[in-house]
């Protein structure tokens, strides 16, 4: 396989791990009161059916994230090795860790459907919600060294890539999510997988056009 169409495939994989996760998120999280600052009000109107059906959009399409991790490395690569392996061992650690928080939501909405004993939604606190720290971190680092290293110049993305960093992008989300509802209420549940969404989009757009062989 060539350089640039192992780029291509990776990052054709990490739009597509967004695309299925966005949709798995958004089944699992989506509620017309926009109760997203409530850790567990928005599941209750969340239905089995639809909750079994993200679930498995969720599960299945997490593990294409660390595909789409190979990607943004091998986009960044030409500015600095090391810094871009880090990137990309980052954003995989972090994805692997959001799978498994994304693989618990169905329960989640299985807990909230049965009462919601306090001491059991504590338990889930500690155990899951406590994991969207480390994911959030990892988003962070990540878009620390994407912004380094686009605003190089040496990568193969243009500087202006540095704007489309995940961190912007979600914050982008919220703003929207508070100051334009009827639109942010549908973008701020998944603001992380509509981050990731544009990246990709852009940066195999940016890669199409690569001079290399393949």
């Amino acid at each position: 396989m060539t350089h640039k169409r192992l780029i291509m495939i990776t990052g054709q994989l990490g739009l597509a791990a967004a695309i299925l996760v966005g949709i798995g998120e958004f089944l699992l999280h989506y509620d017309k009161l926009a109760r997203y600052t409530d850790t567990f009000a928005f599941f209750e109107g969340v239905t089995r059916d639809r909750a079994t059906i993200g679930h498995f959009f969720g599960v299945l399409g997490a593990p294409l994230y660390v595909v789409g991790a190979v990607h943004i490395y091998l986009m960044l690569r030409p500015a600095h090795e090391v810094a871009a392996r880090i990137a990309g061992l980052v954003m995989a650690y972090a994805c692997i860790v959001g799978a498994v928080w994304i693989g618990s939501r169905a329960s989640a909405v299985e807990l909230v459907a049965a009462g919601g004993i306090p001491e059991q939604l504590a338990l889930y606190e500690l155990r899951y919600e406590s994991l969207l720290q480390v994911v959030r971190l990892g988003v962070l680092a990540l878009s620390v060294i994407f912004i380094w290293l686009c605003l190089t110049g040496r990568s193969h993305y243009p500087r202006m890539m540095a704007l489309l960093n995940p961190i912007f992008l979600i914050i982008v989300s919220f703003i929207l999510f508070f100051t334009v509802p009827t639109i942010g209420k549908y973008v701020m549940l998944i603001a992380l997988n509509v981050a990731y969404f544009v990246m990709f989009s852009v940066s195999l757009a940016v890669a199409s056009k690569l001079k290399m062989e393949g």
